[in-house]
């Protein structure tokens, strides 16, 4: 991407950049903090794309590649990887950020973002990630049922309500495939092991 001066006699110059791994709000606050240590302002940000101002004579734009790279951040430049994120964010959304609704397909709601087919956006996903993408999906929705677990506040059967499952036997086999843990083993973790309870396939 080009970098451009933000006036023909200013050493400030203005940078879009589109970032891999930058799925959360948590993640917009770690680039705000990056920002105010680094010396860098930061424009646009929104997940996975910020727009930062920074002056040459100090910061290059080497150095906040950099500083980017080194916190986790790897900067996108083709389109099918940027893609790639915008689908993961679209799915993070559907999952994390709103009412599941089960009477909404996950097809729908995804092809309801970008102006392409479901099995387009499938192909290329798996083409990139090496697993399909409703097996992603599926394991969002187990990290939001961990989540929800986690939080003790609902019943089994109002998270598999709440999370579209058609019974808690379906919620209890697909977490178990997933996680590697029955729903009562998982309970019984210490909390360290609780977050470190990877997903298995």
């Amino acid at each position: 991407m080009i970098v451009k001066p933000v006036d023909t006699l200013s050493k400030i110059v203005r940078h879009h950049f589109i970032l891999r791994n930058m799925l959360c709000d948590c993640c917009l606050k770690v680039i705000g903090l990056l920002a105010e240590k680094h010396g860098f302002n930061l424009v646009k940000s929104r997940l996975g794309e910020i727009t930062v101002e920074y002056d040459t004579e100090h910061l290059t734009l080497q150095d906040i590649t950099d500083i980017f790279k080194t916190s986790g951040f790897e900067i996108i430049e083709d389109k099918e990887t940027h893609l790639i994120e915008d689908i993961k964010r679209v799915v993070i959304e559907l999952v994390h950020h709103s009412t599941y609704n089960a009477m909404v397909r996950n097809s729908d709601f995804i092809v309801g973002k970008f102006n392409m087919s479901y099995p387009h956006l499938s192909t290329v996903f798996s083409h990139h990630e090496g697993i399909t993408l409703e097996k992603y999906i599926i394991m969002q929705r187990i990290e939001k049922v961990k989540e929800l677990i986690q939080l003790d506040e609902l019943s089994l059967s109002e998270i598999a309500y709440m999370m579209g499952y058609s019974s808690v036997q379906y919620l209890s086999t697909q977490f178990k495939k997933i996680t590697g843990y029955s729903v009562s083993e998982y309970k019984a973790l210490p909390e360290k092991e609780r977050k470190g309870a990877g997903l298995t396939t």
